[in-house]
């Protein structure tokens, strides 16, 4: 029998988790609810979770803090859905490795919707093939797909988160290609963060300061009016069997 999918809510107002609890259970969830951190990692050590719906104002450690903690040991879905809504917040979410940002007030149908929508993908990013396990040079820079680490032109470690990452290799590996934000949310199969085209923006941002401030002589990612987002280096490919 086909179990539901297990959503743990940790939100410390006790009638909004209740309001969302019961949106969930009426479309076949199973939910459980958590009002802190400390709870929450009492229920995780006894409970197989299968996506966290994270608040960022709570009692005690904060969501931001709880979200990193998680992201150090997990790859537990995470969305956060919280009454903070300025875009630092929104960025900072994603940097700490949240995969969706919900702010309040929001439609349950909506979270519904787009926690479904990250299930599918997930799915899909199940039955894809395996990811590149070798090396891509650009401009003296290397990207390792194995240990998914980023090494600037003078050989210095560029600390990138693994949104970050998983963004700058869709594009290298396509470089030379205009890909649109809605191909780069698919293509990323909306892992870390990657779940629309404003996180997608927001990404690319970041990952420009960071190519930046390792040395880079132009900007690796153009953006294109109308279009999108392209890598114009040149890249070249050192393939590792497996």
């Amino acid at each position: 029998m086909h179990k539901p999918p297990h959503i743990l809510i940790v939100e410390d107002d006790s009638e909004i988790g209740l309001l969302i609890k019961r949106h969930f259970v009426a479309n076949e969830f199973k939910v459980t609810l958590a009002q802190d951190g400390a709870e929450m990692d009492r229920l995780l050590a006894s409970n197989r979770v299968d996506l966290i719906l994270l608040d960022l104002m709570l009692p005690g450690e904060d969501g931001i803090s709880i979200c990193r903690r998680l992201r150090a040991t997990s790859a537990v879905p995470i969305i956060i859905v919280s009454a903070k809504n300025e875009d630092i917040d929104r960025v900072v979410g994603l940097e700490v490795g949240a995969d969706d940002y919900v702010p309040k007030p929001f439609n349950p149908r909506e979270l519904i919707a787009r926690v479904r929508a990250l299930f599918r993908r997930m799915e899909l990013c199940t039955r894809s093939a395996q990811p590149p396990t070798g090396k891509l040079y650009f401009e003296g820079w290397c990207m390792d797909c194995r240990s998914r680490s980023l090494h600037n032109s003078e050989g210095a470690l560029v600390s990138v988160t693994p949104a970050e990452f998983n963004l700058l290799l869709v594009l290298v590996e396509r470089n030379g290609r205009v890909l649109s934000r809605e191909q780069l949310v698919e293509l990323t199969l909306g892992q870390f963060g990657a779940t629309n085209g404003r996180n997608i923006d927001i990404l690319v941002s970041r990952l420009r300061s960071k190519l930046d401030a390792g040395g880079a002589v132009y900007q690796f990612i153009r953006t294109v009016r109308a279009g999108g987002y392209e890598f114009v280096a040149t890249v070249e490919r050192d393939e590792v069997e497996v």
